[in-house]
């Protein structure tokens, strides 16, 4: 590098063609670099006050958790009140159900049917077997073809090439 002769004006110009971004990208890094040391400064001298004021004030600790114990106390109960409530639920769902058992029962020993058993009990069996039926009904209106096995349709099946090199030159 050839240092350039003449007034110092003429040599800062120099200076900075040559090293200008340099010069430039240095200090938006270190200007960066300045304000996380002054977060880390602030947030530690923060915390030095709260220790030196719960070292000051031994009571407002004391406070604090008296707050946090009452706070988890209510929660507590109002988790407690819930499951009281959904255990009452569910006893009344239970003797809901054997009181329709007795009813189905003593229905069944004076021989009267229940209609809604009889209901519930003919609705799965339609159920399985209108879903067997429309499978074939499917089949015999499309003549058995399906594409994504290559059954039926007839003598001209397309199948996937082999995975892995080609076998020619």
């Amino acid at each position: 590098m050839e240092e350039p002769e003449g007034p110092p004006a003429t040599q800062a110009l120099h200076i900075l063609s040559e090293y200008g971004w340099y010069i430039l990208f240095s200090c938006i890094a270190g200007f960066v670099v300045l304000q996380r040391i002054r977060a880390m400064l602030q947030a530690k001298s923060r915390k030095w006050a709260q220790a030196s004021e719960a070292q000051i004030e031994p009571s407002l600790i004391v406070r604090r958790q008296e707050a946090m114990d009452a706070a988890r106390h209510r929660m507590q109960q109002e988790l407690d009140a819930q499951a009281v409530k959904y255990r009452e639920k569910q006893k009344d769902i239970e003797e809901e159900k054997r009181r329709e058992k007795i009813e189905a029962w003593d229905n069944m020993q004076e021989g009267k049917s229940s209609r809604k058993k009889a209901n519930l009990n003919l609705e799965p069996e339609t159920s399985t077997s209108s879903a067997a039926k429309p499978k074939s009904d499917k089949k015999s209106l499309r003549g058995g073809f399906n594409p994504l096995t290559g059954d039926g349709g007839g003598s001209c099946v397309w199948r996937p090439a082999r995975r892995g090199p080609s076998s020619g030159a």
